[in-house]
């Protein structure tokens, strides 16, 4: 993999060419920014910018000025490759606050193992309906212990609105869901991503994660992805990378507002 040529292409394809990411949501490009404005469920930030020292703490009250307007908090998704360097700084200045950075990891689908199986007993279900959707945001509430409101109301709205760009697929131990993920499909472009693979406790360490990586990559491959993507926490990247994932870069969430 062609590092530096990958890592234009996302930057380019996924995210300064940024397509709203479901219903009722609008990606603005004002300026050097690129940024997705969305209701109450949705997600709000900024997705791209092309800033130098002169001019970013102006375009950061920009951002600022715009969400607040729309009573909206938002997140700036900052990459470690971002101009300028003290760009994560500059938004702690302004009022934000960080995440914990993940690493932004990519692969070629050709290239991954992708004969990964759930372990005995335990089947994987793709989302379709509402009762499937059910099944994955129960799994994200106990693995992560978070609420998954906002995570069913856009899993639901994007599986009516534009199906084929989304897959939900939970594994299920008998009728019990005890590891799920998702993946969105990003028209126009070679990438698919991969988010939100999460296993309750009970069932960790037994290969559910691999096998749900495996099953997205699978689907991916047949809609003619070249590339898979993965926002990655300490916790998933070693695995991830033992499947044949690369580290184009790493991506820190920062969050303004409540």
């Amino acid at each position: 993999m062609d590092h530096t040529a990958v890592l234009a292409l996302y930057d380019r394809d996924v995210r300064e060419r940024a397509r709203p990411d479901g219903p009722g949501a609008r990606v603005e490009r004002a300026g050097a920014v690129v940024r997705q404005v969305a209701d109450a469920h949705g997600w709000n930030g900024v997705l791209w910018s092309d800033l130098d020292e002169a001019g970013a703490d102006r375009a950061i009250r920009d951002q600022i000025a715009r969400f607040t307007s729309l009573g909206r908090d938002f997140e700036w998704k900052l990459y470690g490759h971002d101009r300028p360097a003290d760009l994560g700084a500059r938004l702690t200045a302004a009022g934000f606050r960080a995440e914990p950075e993940e690493t932004l990891l990519v692969a070629e689908t050709a290239r991954l193992a992708l004969d990964a199986e759930p372990p005995a007993g335990v089947r994987l279900v793709e989302a379709a309906d509402e009762a499937g959707v059910d099944l994955v945001v129960d799994v994200h509430e106990k693995a992560f212990g978070t609420d998954g409101t906002r995570l069913r109301h856009r899993l639901l709205a994007r599986l009516a609105a534009d199906p084929g760009t989304v897959v939900a697929v939970a594994a299920l131990a008998g009728d019990e869901p005890v590891s799920a993920a998702r993946m969105e499909l990003l028209p126009g472009t070679p990438f698919a991503g991969l988010w939100g693979g999460g296993t309750v406790e009970a069932w960790r360490g037994r290969g559910l994660y691999r096998a749900l990586v495996a099953h997205r990559a699978r689907v991916a491959a047949a809609h003619g992805y070249r590339y898979l993507q993965v926002d990655a926490s300490p916790m998933s990247r070693p695995i991830l990378q033992r499947l044949g994932f690369r580290t184009l870069s790493t991506t820190t969430p920062y969050l303004y507002g409540n």
